[in-house]
C-alpha cells in the first residue's frame, strides 16, 4: 500500500506500509527522519578557531548566555535547547573528551551541575533532569571537540509528539529572560 503524504516539505512523497513488507512484524513503530540525514552525515562541527564554548567567555555574560563562572569551568544556556532552561556546563579548557579533563575541571564540572540542578528546580519548579555528554561524533555531540554537561529540566507534563511530526519546540520562555532568571538565583 502507498500514499501521499499531506506533510508540508514531505507533500508528494511515497510512503509505504509496512504491514506489506516480506518480514516478520515487531512491536516496534519508526519514525522516519530523512531530513536529519545531513545533520548526521556532515555534523555541525566548528572550526577550532571558531569554537563557541572557547569564544563565550570572552564575551559579556548576557550575550554568551552565561549563567555561572567558576574557576575551570561555566555554565551557559544551550542556544538551541531541548527544554526552557537546558543548561551547558563547560570547562574553560579546549578539551574534547571526559577523560582527558583535569580532576579540577570534572570536580567543578560536577559541583556546577549540582547547583545548577538545585537553581533550576528553584525558579523552574521542574520535576526532573536529563544529564548527559555525548562523548565524540559519532555519539552524537553537536560540539565534539569541546567537553560540555547538559543539563535539561523536565517536567511532568512536557513530552508531546510535536518536535517530532512537526519539526518544532515549543519553548514557552525567551532565552534572555530564562538566562537572567537563573544568573539572578546563582548563589554567589
Amino acid at each position: 500500500m502507498t500514499g501521499t503524504s499531506e506533510m508540508g516539505e514531505f507533500e508528494g512523497e511515497s510512503v509505504e506500509d509496512a504491514a506489506d513488507f516480506a518480514a516478520v512484524p515487531d512491536a516496534f513503530q519508526r519514525l522516519w527522519t530523512p531530513h536529519r540525514l545531513v545533520y548526521i552525515q556532515d555534523g555541525q562541527q566548528p572550526a577550532k578557531d571558531a569554537c563557541p564554548f572557547c569564544l563565550a567567555p570572552s564575551m559579556d555574560d548576557t550575550k554568551a548566555l552565561i549563567v555561572a563562572r567558576g574557576e575551570h569551568a561555566y555554565v551557559l544556556l544551550n542556544l538551541y535547547p531541548y527544554n526552557s532552561g537546558h543548561l551547558l556546563v563547560c570547562p574553560y579548557r579546549h578539551v574534547a573528551l571526559y577523560d582527558d579533563a583535569s580532576s579540577e575541571e570534572t570536580a567543578e564540572i560536577g559541583s556546577l551541575t549540582q547547583t545548577a540542578m538545585k537553581v533550576l528546580r528553584s525558579v523552574s519548579h521542574c520535576d526532573g533532569f536529563n544529564l548527559g555528554m555525548n562523548q565524540g561524533r559519532i555519539a552524537g555531540a553537536g560540539i565534539a571537540e569541546h567537553l560540555h554537561q547538559h543539563i535539561v529540566p523536565r517536567w511532568a507534563l512536557d513530552s508531546n509528539f510535536f518536535p517530532i511530526v512537526a519539526g518544532t519546540k515549543a519553548l514557552p520562555r525567551l532565552l534572555g529572560d530564562v538566562r537572567r532568571e537563573i544568573a539572578e538565583a546563582w548563589p554567589a
